[in-house]
């Protein structure tokens, strides 16, 4: 599967318990994402094309109307990625 970069740094944030927050105005269309880290980061170049293609690539998912994360089948999907907090 075909998945690029910013879509794996999305994933790779989502994999370490990260969130996607979504908001809906009226009626169920999302209008507005945010990606948020778990220590309560904002991931800056998240956008909706992103989650969209995601979302359509079935590797987020939500339950129960809560906060996307990522699915089964997105944690297969990332790539392996240093963890830059320590050096």
């Amino acid at each position: 599967m075909n998945i690029s970069k910013n879509e794996q740094r999305a994933l790779h944030v989502l994999a370490l318990g990260g969130r996607i927050l979504h908001e809906r105005e009226n009626g169920p269309k999302i209008t507005s994402v945010t990606c948020v880290t778990r220590e309560g980061m904002i991931l800056a170049d998240f956008d909706m094309t992103i989650f969209n293609k995601l979302r359509r690539k079935r590797l987020v998912e939500s339950r129960s109307g809560g906060p996307y994360q990522i699915s089964k089948r997105g944690r297969l999907s990332v790539r392996a990625q240093l963890d830059n907090q320590g050096a």
